[in-house]
């Protein structure tokens, strides 16, 4: 029996969270056809923390202070990156397009770390930038004002999306690390998997209190609401963000964030076969570049993954 080392496990599990992630895009455009966009991820979250939060009680119970912090300052950041991400599939921009600009977070990752972690930011991070750049021209150049403000809220959660993948990996990870002159104690998956949901469901539900009307919701009330926002609560959300959390725990944040690269085919692919969306020339070429930045981002640790990883 052949055994896998960690970060083969964890290249698995996020091959698996980038199809339920993509998936998660498909829910989430039908549920805010007929529901506003930040209730509709409050209830997202929340039912996707109280399940897990369910099933790991004991271990939430068990956590120190620290540890809750941890866990909620990465449930915040991720409540602006989700906020600017659910309002960019609301603005009517191509789930495609979409896709690909979040995926910008890759190349925010090891930038974001350099700065503010003080990682080595690697050469390939230098090229991929400007390639990334001239992508998002493409794209933006090719639509009028309002698309151009709907790719802005998924390029804003893009930035967000990194910050939160830098610290969802450095509050699981099981390797030491320091905070400021204090160890950090790391927080087990489930846990953290819970906490920062509902820390999400609970912002997110206040911005949606002061800022959207819920009477449509009422009004229009079908089963269909209940279908996508469960859906969307328990395979998009509950099960997708364990599984990462999870990875997240076997293996660097700079090594886990390679295997997201693939998110924006399958949103591509998804969106195809679902909406029946498709892409002009000139959004594929810019898709393109966008991706192929993505690609000399990590390519070092891409071809690493083309080796044998068993032990």
């Amino acid at each position: 029996m052949v055994n896998l080392s960690n970060t083969a496990k964890a290249d698995l599990w996020l091959l698996l969270v980038t199809i339920l992630a993509a998936v998660s895009w498909m829910f989430s455009k039908e549920a805010i056809l007929i529901m506003p966009p930040l209730l509709f991820t409050s209830l997202r979250f929340l039912l996707a923390g109280l399940l897990l939060s369910v099933l790991g009680w004991r271990q939430i119970k068990a956590l120190r202070w620290g540890q809750y912090r941890q866990a909620m300052t990465v449930g915040s950041v991720f409540t602006v990156g989700m906020c600017f991400w659910i309002m960019g599939v609301n603005s009517g921009v191509s789930l495609s397009i979409g896709g690909f600009l979040t995926s910008l977070a890759v190349v925010f990752v090891p930038v974001f770390s350099s700065l503010f972690f003080n990682e080595q930011l690697p050469k390939s991070t230098w090229v991929a930038m400007p390639v990334a750049a001239t992508g998002l021209a493409v794209l933006s150049f090719n639509n009028d004002f309002d698309w151009a403000s709907g790719q802005l809220y998924f390029i804003y959660s893009a930035f967000f999306f990194a910050f939160f993948f830098i610290f969802n990996a450095r509050a699981a990870n099981q390797r030491e690390y320091v905070e400021g002159q204090r160890p950090a104690e790391r927080v087990p998956a489930l846990p953290l998997t819970a906490i920062s949901l509902l820390t999400v469901g609970l912002l997110s539900g206040g911005l949606s209190f002061i800022l959207e009307s819920w009477a449509v919701l009422w009004s229009g009330f079908t089963t269909d609401v209940v279908t996508w926002v469960v859906a969307s609560a328990f395979i998009g959300t509950g099960l997708r963000f364990f599984i990462q959390t999870y990875a997240q725990s076997l293996s660097a944040s700079s090594h886990g964030v390679v295997i997201m690269v693939v998110e924006p085919i399958w949103t591509a692919l998804f969106a195809a076969l679902w909406f029946s969306e498709s892409l002009s020339s000139r959004d594929f070429v810019g898709c393109l570049l966008v991706f192929l930045s993505l690609l000399i981002n990590r390519w070092s640790s891409i071809t690493g993954l083309l080796k044998p990883r068993f032990r």
